[in-house]
């Protein structure tokens, strides 16, 4: 009787030329991530969790006194002011972005349908200013809205602030300071959506009678969607945390968690207090990514709006 043949060898599985030259390609830039970005974060993350040292330095054991303290218990009771500074963080990044997005939305607009030769010198304009160093720009701004100013001047005239008065250091200088930075990152990704944008939908929703306003919400806004989502996050995300701008601009009296956690780590001397912060912070932008994502779906977007 003949024996069964035996079940051949498992052949050694090899990866082929491009995978391994793709996976070579690829291992500098996961090697950096690692490095410079996870085990930071995770770093970090273990500080959150950890007991502030008698010098501000983390150690064992592990407790949430950190997240008690941000939420604003301390050995004196509770005090409201870590809140207030999320709150106003949470709200100076909503004005902002959406003043950010009512002045980009014509201006990429405009540029998208200026004449060829002047489309580069436009961006450029929008562009350069954020070359320069963003210390710099905030003490352009202070001396801007200091005292004796011109703007000063015409919000005295107005009766927006008192005689002698100056439009720093204030809320408003930090929501002007925020838009002017970020301003860019908004107008750049909106360009890119209406140089995609097809006019034929435009003219049919005119042929159909549709308003101004229909107009745009039914042709105009789904096919710029990415940009607007894109620059929503490119805007929000370090307007949250934002530290030089809040610090200068708002001489102390309009201080946002980027302060915060900077100051834990300095003067505060409470590491584990600021990385707990700095942990919100990541959660927020987690948070603030999915909800994107949602929207995206919601309104209809397609896979390259979804984020």
């Amino acid at each position: 009787m003949a024996q069964p043949p035996y079940p051949p060898a498992r052949q050694r599985r090899t990866l082929s030329p491009d995978t391994r030259h793709l996976l070579w390609s690829v291992a500098p830039g996961v090697v950096w991530i690692v490095i410079f970005l996870v085990l930071p974060s995770l770093y970090l993350i273990g500080v959150a969790f950890m007991t502030n040292g008698p010098y501000g330095q983390p150690q064992m054991p592990l407790s949430l006194e950190s997240f008690r303290q941000l939420a604003g218990f301390g050995f004196l009771g509770w005090s409201p002011g870590n809140l207030y500074t999320l709150l106003r963080s949470l709200w100076q990044t909503v004005i902002a972005t959406g003043l950010v997005i009512l002045i980009a939305y014509p201006l990429a607009y405009h540029i998208s349908i200026s004449p060829r030769q002047w489309r580069a010198i436009m961006l450029l304009a929008v562009v350069v200013p954020s070359w320069t160093n963003q210390v710099i720009r905030a003490f352009g701004w202070m001396n801007l809205l200091s005292p004796g100013t011109p703007l000063s001047q015409v919000a005295q005239f107005f009766g927006l602030i008192g005689p002698n008065m100056g439009l720093y250091p204030s809320n408003f200088a930090v929501t002007l300071g925020l838009i002017y930075n970020f301003l860019p990152f908004m107008v750049l990704p909106l360009y890119a959506a209406f140089e995609k944008l097809d006019a034929g939908l435009i003219e049919a929703a005119r042929d159909l009678y549709a308003s101004p306003v229909r107009a745009f919400w039914h042709a105009v806004f789904p096919q710029t969607l990415s940009g607007l989502l894109a620059g929503t996050v490119l805007v929000s995300i370090p307007a949250f945390g934002m530290y030089v701008v809040p610090e200068l601009l708002g001489g102390g009296r309009a201080m946002m968690l980027g302060s915060l956690v900077a100051g834990q780590f300095s003067g505060g001397s409470n590491w584990p207090l600021g990385a707990a912060g700095a942990l919100i912070m990541l959660l927020a932008t987690l948070g603030g990514l999915y909800a994107m994502r949602k929207v995206g779906r919601r309104l209809g977007g397609g896979e390259e709006v979804v984020i």
